[in-house]
């Protein structure tokens, strides 16, 4: 068993803090950058990474709030609207901000007559990557941690009683394993769609299993007996499913 001692912070300079989150959301970023570039160049792609990158952050940003507002603390937003933008405080979901991107995404390539699932396909794969290391980000933070058990790599973090399940390690790790699916996968023969289909496929059936390892929200706790992340990965799950199906022939 560990103890989580972990200092969020990497360096002050001038009284500013530089955080380790804060740094992976860059190099994140940075990495999408350049394997997008490489990957439209595999796929034919005219595609511009820099106006598709502001597009699909300002998507994914949007979505993943208002999702989090709606479906993890409603009656607290609808009592307070204008913490609704106040980001730096925390809130946001995944599955809003993949919807999000999603929309982002479509209005792009309306835009600019580039083949939706074309570019669906390869940016699932610099996601993955992104999710992968910002798990790490929520571990380094304490933060998102799992139930409490006694297995022998059970965590104590800093104000959470007992301890737990490192979740935020078993979900990165779940994110890589996705990103070498994809990347094998990225030219398989099957229609355009079919990798953007296969992650969230993978994502929603993984993620639903690692949630049971995972503390349910404190505002919420569990809702039929399961948490709001696997409630909203049932949707997910059926909708990559029908694509899956369409897109495999």
């Amino acid at each position: 068993m560990f103890i989580h001692n972990l200092d969020p912070v990497l360096l002050t300079i001038f009284g500013l803090e530089v955080r380790y989150y804060g740094l992976i959301y860059v190099i994140s970023f940075i990495i999408a950058y350049f394997l997008l570039k490489k990957l439209s160049k595999e796929n034919d792609l005219n595609l511009k990474v820099d106006d598709f990158l502001f597009y699909v952050v300002i998507g994914a940003i949007i979505g993943a709030r208002l999702f989090y507002v709606i479906f993890y603390n409603f009656s607290y937003f609808w009592a307070n609207p204008v913490e609704i933008v106040i980001l730096w405080r925390g809130g946001l979901s995944f599955h809003g901000g993949l919807v999000g991107a999603v929309i982002a995404g479509l209005i792009y390539s309306k835009v600019k007559k580039i083949n939706f699932w074309k570019l669906a396909d390869i940016s699932v794969i610099p996601l993955a990557i992104g999710l992968f290391l910002g798990r790490i980000g929520n571990f380094i933070n304490g933060e998102l941690y799992g139930r409490i058990t006694n297995v022998p790599w059970a965590v104590k973090f800093p104000n959470a009683e007992g301890y737990r399940h490192p979740s935020q390690i078993y979900e990165s790790l779940k994110n890589l394993f996705i990103f070498f699916i994809l990347w094998f996968n990225r030219k398989s023969k099957h229609k355009a769609g079919f990798n953007f289909a296969l992650f969230m496929l993978l994502y929603s059936v993984l993620r639903f299993i690692i949630e049971f390892f995972r503390a349910p929200d404190q505002n919420i706790g569990f809702i039929c007996g399961l948490t709001m992340g696997q409630l909203l990965n049932i949707p997910l799950f059926l909708i990559s499913l029908y694509l899956l199906i369409k897109k495999i022939k």
